[in-house]
C-alpha cells in the first residue's frame, strides 16, 4: 500500500504562508522588542529589588512565576512563593543588591530565557554569588504588552565568585 500526501508543495507553500500572515501579533510584538525587551524585564526586577519596589516587580511577574533556588539535585529545589519574596524585599532591613554580569538571551516568538551570573549584597555585605536563569514569556495583559517573567531559578554559593 503507498501512501500519498494530501498536500500537495504548492499547497504547503501556501499554508506555510498563511500561517505566517495570522501569526499573533504578541509574537510579532515580542521579536520586534527582541533580546532588548528580555533585559529591560530582568532590570526592572533587581532594580525593583533595590529599591525595594514591589509593585515594579509584582508588574513584571507573570501572576503564576515561580522562583527557585538550585541548592543540589532536582529534591534539593527550595521553592519561595511570589507573596513571601515581596515581603522579604519589602520589609529587608537592608538594601538588597543583586549585582548581575552579562545576560545572554535567547528568544523565539513570544519565548525567551535570560542566563546571567550574579553576586548579591546584602547592603554592603557580600552574601554570595551564582547564576540565575529567568524564563520569560511576551504577553499583552491589562497593563500593557512586553515581557513577563514566569520562573526563575537560581544557584547559590559563597566560594568560586569572580
Amino acid at each position: 500500500m503507498t501512501l500519498r500526501p494530501t498536500l500537495r508543495p504548492a499547497r504547503l507553500g501556501a499554508l506555510a504562508l498563511l500561517c505566517a500572515l495570522v501569526a499573533p501579533a504578541s509574537a510579532q510584538d515580542a521579536s520586534a522588542q527582541g533580546a532588548d525587551g528580555v533585559r529591560a524585564a530582568v532590570a526592572q526586577l533587581f532594580d525593583g529589588m533595590r529599591a525595594a519596589d514591589t509593585t515594579a516587580i509584582r508588574a513584571v511577574l507573570h501572576p503564576e512565576a515561580r522562583l527557585f533556588t538550585a541548592t543540589g539535585g532536582v529534591e534539593a529545589l527550595m521553592p519561595t512563593g511570589i507573596d513571601s519574596f515581596l515581603a522579604a524585599v519589602a520589609d529587608a532591613p537592608v538594601t538588597f543588591d543583586e549585582r548581575v554580569g552579562e545576560v545572554e538571551v535567547r528568544t523565539d516568538g513570544a519565548l525567551a530565557t535570560a542566563w546571567m551570573p550574579y553576586r548579591f549584597y546584602a547592603g554592603d555585605r557580600f552574601s554570595h554569588c551564582g547564576v540565575n536563569a529567568v524564563q520569560l514569556a511576551y504577553a499583552d495583559s491589562p497593563g500593557g504588552a512586553g515581557w513577563r517573567i514566569v520562573q526563575v531559578i537560581d544557584t547559590r554559593r559563597t566560594e568560586g565568585c569572580e
